[in-house]
């Protein structure tokens, strides 16, 4: 099991303990792009152009709606790629 399937079962079995810094890791792994920030806002683009606008909590962890709303999309987007 590879860093980005340990990462994929962290985030599904728990989305809210999920740190901010594994978080992107995860992203950069799945194929999305950093494109850029304005603020707090980092702006993420997946493999199929959808936009994920990214804000760290206070406490350093990945928000659980936003890493729901990241699987939610990677799994639509590699239904139609397998």
């Amino acid at each position: 099991m590879g860093k980005q399937d340990k990462l994929l079962a962290k985030a599904r079995r728990s989305p809210q303990g999920l740190q901010f810094q594994e978080f992107e890791t995860l992203l950069s792994l799945c194929g999305w792009e950093f494109k850029r920030q304005t603020g707090s806002h980092r702006f993420w683009y997946s493999p199929q152009k959808y936009r994920l606008s990214l804000q760290p909590r206070k406490d350093g962890k990945a928000k659980g709606y936003q890493v729901k709303q990241f699987l939610e999309q990677y799994d639509r987007e590699n239904e139609t790629t397998t």
